[in-house]
């Protein structure tokens, strides 16, 4: 088991990374869905069945056929051209995130508590104690997620009509 989660994870972190490094946005889609998948295959190992099914029928397929469907309906082929310092500017400031969210992660996994496994709980990963969770801890955020995609749905619909004119 451990040895397939630490397969698992490093092709999760690898694809992640080459997520943000892919210039043609349809190729960074696909190593999202791969993404996408492998967390799916951490959750399997931590026995949440249902939140694994969830994250392949909602992310890997809803959320990236919605990703593919502004890809498209923008025409995103080619990056920006744009002048030599923007790019370096861009890169610079990639990298000075990356370091700040390196450094997060690091003090965050050294004070942490982790406490007993979750897997231990009573009904962990089942539809009740997500619906329980998601309808009474996390209602805001659910409801903030749902309203940021339909925004960003309507601008993609907005950019593309402009496009159009």
């Amino acid at each position: 088991m451990e040895v397939l989660f630490l397969i698992l994870a490093a092709v999760a972190l690898i694809s992640g990374v080459l997520v943000v490094i892919q210039v043609n946005p349809v190729r960074s889609a696909l190593y999202l869905i791969l993404n996408f998948f492998t967390v799916a295959g951490i959750y399997l190992l931590a026995h949440a069945e249902f939140i694994a099914a969830i994250q392949v029928i909602v992310y890997a397929g809803a959320i990236m056929v919605l990703f593919l469907f502004v890809i498209m309906l923008l025409n995103l082929r080619h990056p920006e051209e744009g002048g030599e310092k923007q790019h370096l500017a861009q890169k610079l400031s990639g990298a000075a995130l990356a370091g700040v969210t390196a450094l997060l992660v690091i003090y965050t996994c050294t004070r942490i508590n982790l406490g007993p496994a979750k897997e231990n709980v009573p009904g962990f990963g089942s539809a009740e104690a997500v619906a329980r969770s998601l309808f009474t801890d996390y209602l805001l955020p659910f409801e903030v997620t749902s309203v940021l995609l339909l925004v960003a749905l309507i601008g993609a619909v907005i950019l593309a009509w402009a496009r159009l004119d």
